[in-house]
């Protein structure tokens, strides 16, 4: 186990790597902190990058994580940065964010998408701004019935490659294995719009607090909006929520619908500026962990 001690207070917590092992710690800290990640996230992080994650232990107890992704050559992405509620504002965060960072280093552009909380930390090691993204939130007894629309259905594997080559434009990178993962790990999320061609798509998965829809890509805000009615229709007992860049129309419409803008986060970069892809075709991102 490689771990990465270095200098900075407080002086008996040590960052090391992260393991299988350590993956109930780190949901102890995303339930502490009212976060949606449950245990298939975390290890989709070390499928991804098994070598990129970092948690931050003190007295044999883990409090803290960080964990990282890489994109191809086109950016990298940091994520995860939990730190314990009793150990904040002791540099165990800039220590994590260091450690990501240092994961990071052959990597041009790096990129995040920042809490209110965080934000100050990033900007302090030479983050900026990208966009502004909201969390939009719907109870289960607060849906409206969504119309299906004639266009869409459910994806099949069949589609997979079409999604992707869309997926590669849109994202500005290709992230294969992230979307062939949500597709295995709920393919009933998993809706396309379009007869000829494929206009749009989504997916989705389980949270410990809510359903999240996302990514959700599509040419226009009408097939966003049919994408959305009909994955809002097949769950009626859920309540859910879109990670979306606040596109104001958009936002009024999910807000016409029932959900609320429950907080917001912002997409950051350090280094070079990265292909931002398509934004405007981007109604709901995959999360802010993932991008």
């Amino acid at each position: 186990m490689s771990r990465h001690s270095e200098a900075s207070s407080p002086a008996d917590v040590e960052i090391r790597d992260m393991t299988l092992d350590d993956v109930g710690a780190a949901l102890r800290l995303c339930r502490l902190s009212g976060w949606n990640q449950v245990e298939h996230d975390w290890l989709l992080f070390m499928q991804v990058n098994a070598n990129g994650c970092r948690v931050a232990e003190k007295k044999g107890r883990v409090v803290g994580t960080v964990a990282t992704v890489t994109y191809q050559d086109r950016f990298s992405w940091i994520a995860m940065m939990l730190v314990d509620p009793q150990e904040r504002r002791t540099g165990i965060g800039t220590r994590l964010l260091r450690e990501g960072l240092s994961v990071l280093n052959t990597q041009s552009s790096i990129r995040l998408d920042a809490t209110p909380l965080g934000r100050q930390l990033y900007r302090r090691e030479g983050f900026k701004d990208e966009y502004s993204l909201a969390r939009m939130t719907i109870k289960a007894e607060s849906k409206i019935a969504g119309a299906r629309d004639g266009k869409v259905r459910p994806m099949t594997e069949a589609d997979l490659p079409e999604v992707l080559e869309f997926d590669v434009q849109v994202f500005g990178a290709n992230r294969e294995m992230l979307l062939r993962n949500l597709f295995e790990r709920a393919p009933n999320y998993a809706f396309i719009s379009g007869i000829s061609e494929i206009e749009g798509y989504c997916f989705g998965r389980q949270g410990y607090l809510y359903e999240q829809i996302g990514p959700i890509v599509a040419k226009d805000e009408e097939i966003a909006r049919d994408l959305v009615s009909n994955r809002l229709a097949s769950l009626n007992s859920s309540s859910c929520m879109i990670d979306t860049p606040r596109h104001p129309s958009w936002i009024d419409w999910l807000g016409s619908q029932g959900f609320v803008d429950a907080r917001s986060f912002t997409r950051m970069y350090r280094g070079d500026k990265p292909n931002p892809g398509r934004p405007e075709c981007t109604f709901g991102i995959l999360g802010p962990e993932f991008g």
